[in-house]
């Protein structure tokens, strides 16, 4: 049957309207114009044609963006090749600290979401002095490996990395909802960054190989020239794909979440279990302490991983249970962890690296129980899913503030 009799058939029920335009697009929106010149006057057929119009607008003026933004980030991208290039330059001299690579790329991608969203003036300002100040500070440091300039080595990229969350949000860096829409674009960009990265790495490979059969060995060239260029160029193609909407990782991350949570949990039991019974002790073992800080924060970011992908209207299911044991088997080895800490503090007497980790450990502390009271409401259906989400969005600053008081503080307190 024609589809503009069927359209005409099933012009007052919505629902068989929308299943023959699922099967049929285009044939749907060809017969539709002349369904429509035929019933000027109906309601629903009114509303189907200003969906159809609107559709065509919108994807007229954002292909215009999409040009347009496409030419930006071109830009950027090679800026961002050739500055990490000469910093790379620097680097090998042995002149500036390997860390300054970060200002090869982060400070692009700030400026890629500057220029998406367009904030106030004194947010652009901001921005721009703490890019410089943070700059300008690294590099007055002393090039050496005491502990203290390691730490800021460490914190600096979480400093920048908040300043980059600022450019992202823009005007609306106090609301909730856009701080985790800026998480979700980390664990998307990841994912995409990493994807493409593996594809140029096995270029790279094949491209070297092949020009070392003809007796020419050109990897240092190559790697200096050719993966740092690309390796920072596609770091600002990257957060252009994933601002564009690209449907790959969008795709994959809720179903990363929901596999990796219950296997995490797993995987810490047996672990937690084994510890216990081979007797391994981290209030003695300095190496073991450390490692039982590194699950912790793997515990975190899978936990939050998990979080931010939920659904704010979805309601309670099997993995809000695992997540909320992943916080509890989080809180305890944290637990642990901190009592550690003080131990060696109280044994051994106060340095940097300790000092460090357990501030980090205190602040993650405070935010997983401010997780798990959250998630204990909604389990007992007293408060939503957004509930929780707040309790990692709203806690994200202070991160960066600890960030920033390592880094500018730690090189003055222990000299």
């Amino acid at each position: 049957m024609d589809i503009s009799n069927l359209i005409i058939e099933n012009i007052s029920n919505p629902h068989e309207l929308e299943i023959l335009y699922r099967k049929d697009p285009k044939g749907f929106k060809k017969s539709f114009s002349h369904v429509w010149e035929q019933n000027p006057d109906s309601k629903v057929l009114g509303v189907w044609h200003e969906r159809l119009n609107f559709k065509e607008t919108a994807n007229t003026e954002k292909s215009s963006l999409l040009q347009e933004g496409f030419l930006f980030m071109g830009i950027l991208a090679v800026l961002a090749g050739i500055s990490t290039r000469i910093i790379f330059h620097f680097v090998e001299q042995e002149a500036i600290a390997p860390i300054n690579l970060a200002f090869g790329i982060i400070p692009f991608i700030a400026a890629f979401f500057v220029y998406n969203n367009t904030p106030k003036k004194s947010i652009i300002y901001c921005l721009l002095v703490l890019f410089l100040i943070s700059g300008f500070y690294l590099n007055t440091l002393p090039l050496n490996y005491k502990d203290s300039i390691i730490l800021v080595y460490l914190h600096l990229p979480i400093f920048l990395w908040v300043l980059v969350g600022l450019a992202f949000t823009g005007n609306e860096y106090s609301k909730g909802s856009s701080r985790l829409a800026y998480i979700k674009f980390n664990v998307e960009y990841c994912i995409l960054y990493a994807s493409m990265a593996v594809s140029g790495m096995v270029l790279a490979a094949l491209t070297m190989q092949l020009f070392s059969f003809v007796g020419l060995d050109i990897e240092d060239f190559y790697f200096s020239n050719v993966v740092l260029f690309g390796a920072a160029a596609l770091a600002i193609v990257a957060a252009y794909l994933v601002s564009m909407n690209l449907k790959l990782a969008k795709n994959i991350t809720p179903y990363i979440a929901k596999i990796f949570s219950p296997l995490v949990l797993v995987t810490l039991l047996v672990y937690l279990i084994t510890v216990i019974w081979v007797g391994k002790n981290p209030f003695l073992d300095r190496n073991f302490l450390i490692a039982f800080n590194g699950i912790l924060l793997g515990v975190l970011v899978v936990t939050i991983f998990s979080i931010i992908e939920s659904d704010a209207d979805e309601k309670k299911s099997i993995s809000d249970y695992i997540n909320f044991a992943l916080i509890v088997l989080a809180l305890i080895i944290d637990s642990v962890a901190l009592s550690a800490i003080v131990f060696r503090l109280s044994s051994y007497g106060i340095t940097p690296n300790r000092i460090a980790v357990l501030g980090v450990n205190i602040l993650i502390w405070a935010n997983l129980i401010w997780i798990m009271l959250s998630y204990l409401r909604f389990l007992q259906n007293k408060s939503g899913p957004a509930t929780i989400q707040d309790a990692v969005t709203k806690y994200l600053p202070v991160y960066g503030l600890w960030a920033a008081f390592v880094t500018f503080t730690f090189p003055i307190l222990f000299k």
